[in-house]
């Protein structure tokens, strides 16, 4: 969100911010309907002023006893014409909200520019990409082979883009999540949440969501949403409140299913479990002061990062150009893990900063040390810590042995009870030989 002084005072720095997102200058357009905006309020205050005014006149003509007949008539004239200004005033103000609710962010300046995904600066490279001596299968080939993934009974239940996993693989979910939790919790200093996952319109436009994403989102005959990521709730924590600066920077952790229609997606990963209706994340965010928040936005890829390391797994960091960081960031690092089976890398976490963007939304504002200054809105940050059904897959294909079993990290094996190796889940071969009704 956008304030409307700034774009005032300079309308080619915001235009400029829209020209590197590949979108076209809009300062003079929202700038002349601001000008009526305020040319009636001016009306309306020029009105009001007369009303109190003729008030005041009519006491007076009242006790020296003078004629009020054109007094009441100035005063008929002004009420019939307020309800009108009143209207007209109403309507350029949500004219202005809905264009400024619809605007990106502005990139930061170093974000990189770009025309698409294939402008992303690469920053750097982390691990060794493993190597064979057999050809390697992608994730789906390996978890229907071992009996640990279904996507035939998913689909029974619920439509494509899901998933059902049994046994090994679905206890290996739940532990990357407990190990990632830990290491942010413990190492990081996140404060650990367990938070809703349907919240109401306020929170969805708190952090962008809408009314940009609408299309992307699943919403419940009560008007709830389904939250496509935590960072929607940990973010509107805070949420029209007044904070102090001691209190900054705030750190939230939350595992949760995310919900997303993936409606811009058709025909994009439509095999296995990149891209699905439901998936789970440990999401980080991070509330703080504007001189904190480039400093932060290190240290939560740093997070992010630790976690892929921990794992054993290569991936590199892109800096992400103009054409590529998401609605509400400023900018983004994105981390992108190696999958064997794809023979590429692909993205496994995002975290980007957000200046202003949110928090003007939420208004959500901090208190600065000398207390005797007006309150500043808080920068927010947010980032995968990561998502943890990529980190599924990354495990799967880079520590698949010849046979098709999976070898389990060091780092997982206390949170799989001991643990090693993943091997065919005889449950699930012999449900497969029940009687179909």
């Amino acid at each position: 969100m956008f304030d409307l002084r700034a774009i005032r005072s300079n309308p080619e720095l915001f235009d400029r911010g829209l020209i590197r997102r590949g979108k076209e200058p809009l300062s003079t357009d929202i700038l002349k309907l601001d000008e009526q905006h305020r040319s009636v309020l001016t009306e309306l205050q020029t009105l009001q002023y007369q009303r109190n005014q003729i008030a005041k006149d009519f006491a007076q003509f009242k006790r020296e006893g003078k004629d009020t007949s054109e007094l009441t008539n100035k005063n008929d004239l002004i009420k019939q014409k307020t309800p009108e200004l009143e209207a007209l005033s109403q309507k350029f103000e949500a004219e202005l909200h809905e264009i400024l609710s619809g605007i990106s962010n502005t990139p930061a300046d170093d974000c990189p520019d770009g025309k698409s995904e294939d402008d992303n600066v690469e920053i750097r490279k982390v691990g060794n990409i493993p190597t064979f001596s057999f050809t390697p299968k992608q994730h789906y080939e390996l978890g229907e082979s071992l009996g640990g993934m279904d996507f035939e009974r998913s689909a029974k239940l619920a439509g494509a883009r899901f998933v059902v996993l049994y046994n090994g693989l679905a206890r290996l979910e739940r532990a990357l999540a407990m190990f990632m939790l830990d290491i942010h919790t413990q190492e990081f200093g996140y404060q650990e949440v367990y938070p809703p996952l349907l919240v109401n319109d306020a929170t969805m436009y708190g952090t962008g969501q809408l009314p940009k994403f609408r299309d992307d989102q699943f919403q419940t005959n009560s008007g709830h949403w389904l939250i496509p990521t935590a960072e929607v709730v940990l973010t509107n924590l805070v949420a029209g409140e007044i904070l102090t600066e001691a209190e900054l920077p705030l750190r939230y952790t939350a595992y949760t299913p995310c919900f997303r229609l993936e409606a811009g997606a058709a025909g994009k990963d439509t095999r296995g479990m990149i891209r699905q209706h439901q998936f789970s994340k440990v999401e980080l965010v991070s509330i703080t002061t504007p001189e904190q928040a480039v400093d932060e936005h290190e240290r939560m890829t740093g997070a992010a990062e630790t976690i892929l390391k921990r794992l054993g797994l290569a991936y590199r960091v892109l800096n992400l150009c103009t054409a590529d960081i998401g609605n509400a960031a400023e900018k983004t690092y994105d981390l992108e893990v190696w999958l064997p089976g794809q023979n590429t890398y692909r993205e496994i976490s995002s975290c980007s900063r957000c200046n202003t963007f949110q928090a003007r939304r939420m208004n959500a504002r901090y208190r600065p040390f000398q207390g005797d200054e007006k309150p500043q809105f808080v920068h927010t940050l947010n980032g995968s810590g990561v998502a943890v059904g990529r980190a599924l897959i990354a495990v799967m294909e880079n520590y698949q042995q010849a046979d098709g079993s999976i070898m389990v990290p060091d780092v997982l094996i206390p949170y799989m009870g001991g643990v090693k190796k993943i091997e065919k889940n005889s449950y699930s071969k012999d449900l497969g030989k029940a009687e179909k009704k």
